[in-house]
This record gives structure tokens, C-alpha cells and sequence, in this order.
């Protein structure tokens, strides 16, 4: 078949699944563009595959690590190994990658309430954290925070450019000041994400004024952007999601943290119980999924990062506020795009459903969602429920209605779900396509 005979089918195949052509058109001319970007991505996505597969063939992964166990979970090889990947493409000195880790939140949460201690002081340097972290730290009162364990908590805020506020955050440190928090993505908040190398710098400016304090870094959807993670610039920990970036898309739920074996070996202590530790935790048969998704990530990050640039280089085009805009580096798969109205965020959302090959018929609604202050809608017609390195949309309904987009575990499914929402946003009378 020829390529204009190719061409020729896919518009039918479009206009089949409801895409107009003005918007096929529109998109085609906008992905011809960024060859070039693609073309680095996928520089960057190799490099981190070669990283993977070297860690794997280190630990020796075989067949019998795929084996399931249950119970207590003694003596679970498969379980240790894959910590020891993890810990040898982290390049940390250990690893605590678990199933039961039910979330970000909750891998953040174990971090937290592992190495922080009745009368210690967590800090933030970047500002207010991610919407679920308020009810764990206790600036919004939830039963079993932070606060309720003693721990007192102080923020700083970003400078109005989105860079660090270095004397304030000096100022903030003091002898209480055990553990420092840095958010790398920007949550529901359209401020840059930052890069390993500002994340690095930052590290080192906390250490010089307390060489003891922990550093831990909120990876969440920043895994395998970049050829380093935040544990090659100093990190303390790094804490992240299965059911982002790491899983690749085929692991059904979990968490990691990677980083100081003391660290790590606190965290497992409040993940089990003081005492047990590492030693228990029956992988309960997801071994496999979690090895052969890690073994992909590089690649499915790689896909979500192209269709986050082509959102990006859209939804620009078209006059929206973007962040990142259209041509900055990019150090996390999200992208938001600021519709900046209820409706526009409720329209891009339901043409990110209309793209699922899961619930395509379903209508995203906002609804109060437990751990946000308002109503948000999601939108995800995922093979795992949640997985949000799946394609996905959400937001909150409050100012500046930004809706926040990720994942695609194909670039190709990532970018049908960009048409689809450029789609809904035309029929809604929220766009117009230039001639």
C-alpha cells in the first residue's frame, strides 16, 4: 500500500471514530513539526532502555523471579531482585518496591512517617505540595497526620518566575528542620517542573546549611524523562508511583522508594512493621507485570512525553496558555493546558475519554473527590484503574481551570486522544481552526 493510500485510509479511519477533518488536518501539519524533538525523545528513551535491561542482566532476572508467593512472603527472591534493579538503575543503596504500596500518595506517606519523628520539622521548598499531601502533613486536619505525630511543617514559596527563593529557604532551615521535601512535577499548580539539574543545586544548597538533613524527591511522572534521576544528584530518596512512569503501564498498583538504606530501611519499617521490615510482603503474583513494565517504561514515557509536546504545540498554536510552553525542555510527562473556563476543562476531558479503548462511552463529570478542597474531574478509560501513565486528563474545577494531561501508553493512542479533545472543544464552540 502506498503511503497516500495509507494516508488516504487513516482520515477514514478518523472520521470513523468521530474526528472531523479540519482537526485531522490541522493536528497532521502541527506533527510534522516536531520530527526533530521526537527524534531526541527517542535518544533519550534508548539510553534509558540500555539502563534497564543492563540492571536486569546484572541481578541475573530469570523465569523463577516471575513466581508468585503468598503469606508472610519470606524468602521471596523475585521480590528482593527486583528491588536490586531498582536500586542499581536508581543508583542508590537500596529499594523498597511493593504492590502494596497502594499509590503516590501512600509511598510519599510511608517515606514521611518512616524517617520523620515526634518534634522534627518537614519542610518544603517548593511551595505548597500536591492536593492528597495537605491531609498527610496536616495543613488541612486529617486523623493520622503529621501534625497529629508532632511533626511541625513550613513552606516556602516559589519566586514569581517559578525559580527558588534561596534566602528564604535559608532563613527557614533551623535545628529542627529533619527532612526537606521537593515536588518535581507541579501537581494541579501551572508552575514549571524542575529539571534533575535544578533539583541537584537545590540538594546541595540545603546540605551546605545541614549536611544531615534528608533530602526526598517526589518523582511522580518524571522517571526515564531524562538520562539522570534526582538520586545522581544527591537525592536521599526518590518516591514514586508503579502506576506512572516506572510500571509501563502493566503494573496493576504499587510503589518505590529508592535511596539511603537507612532511609529505606525506616520507610520498610512503617510499611510492615518496626522490626519485620523488608523481610516480609508476598508479591501475591505481579511479579512479572512489574518487571516487563519497568523493562518498557523507558519506551511508554517516551510516548507520553511526544504526545505532551504535540498538546503543547496545539493547543499554543490556538492562543491557550500552555506550561510547559511549546518549546521548553521537559522534565515530566504532564502538560497543562489552560482552558480557562469550567467548561473548557470539562470539554477536554470528555474528547480524552472519547479516546479510550476503555469507557470510550462514558462521560467524565467533576465530583468530590476524597483528599481535594474541590470538585475535580478525571478522565481515563485505563486497562488499570487510576494508572495515569495511561492516557489521562484531570483537573480541578476552581481558577485558573487548568486542565492537567498524561500518558499515552503509545504515541499514537496519545495523540488520537489530543484530536479527540481538540475535537470536543470545537463542538463545544470553545475553538475555532484557522482556514
Amino acid at each position: 500500500m502506498t503511503n497516500d493510500k495509507i494516508e488516504y485510509e487513516l482520515k477514514g479511519l478518523y472520521e470513523h471514530l468521530h474526528l472531523d477533518e479540519d482537526v485531522y488536518d490541522y493536528c497532521s501539519k502541527i506533527e510534522k513539526s516536531l520530527k526533530e524533538r521526537f527524534e531526541a525523545i527517542d535518544q533519550v528513551a534508548e539510553y534509558n532502555q540500555l539502563k534497564a535491561i543492563h540492571a536486569m542482566q546484572k541481578n541475573r532476572v530469570s523465569e523463577r523471579h516471575f513466581a508468585g508467593t503468598t503469606g508472610y512472603g519470606y524468602d521471596d527472591d523475585g521480590r528482593d531482585t527486583l528491588e536490586k534493579v531498582y536500586a542499581d538503575i536508581f543508583h542508590t543503596e537500596d529499594a523498597l518496591v511493593r504492590p502494596h504500596i497502594t499509590c503516590g500518595t501512600h509511598a510519599l506517606t510511608v517515606a514521611l512517617s518512616g524517617n520523620l519523628r515526634p518534634g522534627d520539622e518537614l519542610l518544603s521548598p517548593v511551595g505548597k505540595p500536591y492536593d492528597t499531601l495537605e491531609g498527610v502533613i496536616g495543613i488541612r486536619p486529617e486523623v493520622g497526620s503529621l501534625a497529629e505525630y508532632g511533626v511541625t511543617y513550613r513552606q516556602v514559596e516559589l519566586l514569581e518566575d517559578g525559580s527558588f527563593d534561596y534566602p528564604a529557604i535559608e532563613k527557614a532551615i533551623n535545628e529542627k528542620t529533619k527532612l526537606v521535601t521537593i515536588q518535581r512535577s507541579k501537581g494541579y499548580l501551572p508552575r514549571p517542573t524542575f529539571s534533575v539539574q535544578q533539583i541537584g543545586e537545590l540538594i546541595s544548597f540545603v546540605k551546605k546549611i545541614k549536611p544531615d538533613v534528608i533530602c526526598m524527591v517526589d518523582n511522580c511522572y518524571g522517571e526515564f524523562v531524562e538520562t539522570i534521576e534526582p538520586s545522581d544528584v544527591g537525592a536521599d530518596m526518590c518516591v514514586g508511583s508503579l502506576i506512572k512512569n516506572p510500571g509501563g503501564g502493566l503494573a496493576p498498583s504499587g510503589g518505590y522508594i529508592v535511596g539511603r538504606k537507612d532511609c529505606v530501611e525506616r520507610a520498610a519499617y512503617r510499611l510492615t512493621a518496626p522490626g519485620l521490615g523488608k523481610e516480609l510482603g508476598a508479591n501475591l503474583g505481579v511479579n512479572r507485570a512489574l518487571y516487563q513494565g519497568l523493562f518498557l517504561a523507558p519506551q511508554v514515557t517516551a510516548s507520553a512525553l511526544k504526545s505532551a509536546i504535540f498538546a503543547a504545540n496545539i493547543y499554543e498554536s490556538l492562543g491557550f496558555k500552555v506550561v510547559p510552553n511549546s518549546t521548553e525542555s521537559r522534565h515530566d510527562i504532564i502538560q497543562a493546558v489552560v482552558p480557562g473556563t469550567a467548561e473548557g476543562v470539562i470539554a477536554f476531558c470528555k474528547g480524552i475519554q472519547a479516546a479510550a479503548p476503555v469507557d470510550s462511552y462514558v462521560t467524565p463529570e467533576p465530583w468530590a473527590m476524597p483528599g481535594y478542597d474541590c470538585d475535580v474531574i478525571m478522565a481515563a478509560g485505563a486497562f488499570i484503574s487510576g494508572s495515569s501513565i495511561e492516557l489521562s486528563a484531570d483537573g480541578p474545577i476552581k481558577p485558573p481551570y487548568a486542565v492537567y494531561f498524561q500518558g499515552g501508553l503509545t504515541w499514537h493512542h496519545g495523540k488520537f486522544g489530543i484530536m479527540m479533545s481538540l475535537q470536543k472543544m470545537k463542538e463545544a464552540g470553545l475553538v475555532h481552526l484557522p482556514l
